[in-house]
């Protein structure tokens, strides 16, 4: 199975449910399950455990999806993204320049330690001044890395170039730790107090705040970000 196929499912989804189709998310993900044991009983990997192989899959693949899902739009505000794995994997000196310079504007100092980027899987910048706007890490759930989202969003606030960043989490929420606002879980907790904000893909309606909302609401919200009205 290919990341073409996870496309051709929610192009399919899109179809039938329009704008609508995040909302589906985690049925796309089951079918794709099933379609990627067909392809893995044909070769399967040497310790036998399908479960790891798709979890690796899922992982990899979920991200550039999210990708997919939001690229038109984004860039129909004039703003680019980039997958954070091209900034940490790539030498800066191997990078296009555009994209160095947008790797240097999210450096995170270490003083004697050296810089580092932050560990995030979308970035969304401004091609004209190469500032970095926002950051996303996208998840299955919450508890895959809400805690390490949040330690990003305190690093980035503490230096002048990169405190402007808003730092977001795009996630189905399948263990439903964002569904009820109070009493909250720990993730819902996080994430309003330590991040700029989530957006869920489910099909189940959360109990929405100022930093915890369905995902259709995510292009507005940029929007308003690219205008320096967020």
């Amino acid at each position: 199975m290919k990341f073409e196929d996870l496309v051709e499912l929610y192009e399919e989804k899109k179809k039938k449910h329009g704008a609508g189709a995040y909302r589906h998310i985690s049925e796309l993900l089951r079918e794709a399950k099933e379609l990627h044991k067909k392809d893995w009983l044909k070769k399967p990997t040497p310790n036998k455990d399908h479960e790891q192989s798709w979890r690796a899959f899922k992982g990899k693949n979920f991200e550039k999806l999210i990708i997919y899902i939001i690229k038109d739009e984004v860039e129909s505000l004039g703003l680019k993204v980039v997958d954070g794995n091209t900034l940490e994997r790539t030498n800066s000196r191997n990078l296009p320049r555009e994209l160095s310079q947008v790797k240097r504007n999210l450096l995170v100092d270490y003083g004697e330690f050296g810089s580092h980027l932050p560990d995030v899987d979308i970035v969304i910048y401004n091609p004209k001044t190469l500032k970095v706007i926002a950051v996303i890490s996208s998840k299955i759930t919450l508890r895959e890395r809400i805690a390490q989202t949040g330690y990003w969003k305190l690093k980035l606030m503490q230096d002048e170039v990169t405190k402007h960043v808003k730092v977001f989490f795009i996630t189905p929420d399948e263990d439903r730790t964002l569904k009820i606002r109070k009493p909250a879980k720990k993730g819902r907790a996080i994430v309003e107090v330590d991040t700029d904000g989530s957006y869920v893909m489910s099909e189940e309606e959360v109990e929405e705040s100022d930093k915890v909302k369905m995902f259709d609401k995510f292009i507005e919200d940029l929007k308003r970000l690219a205008n320096g009205r967020g």
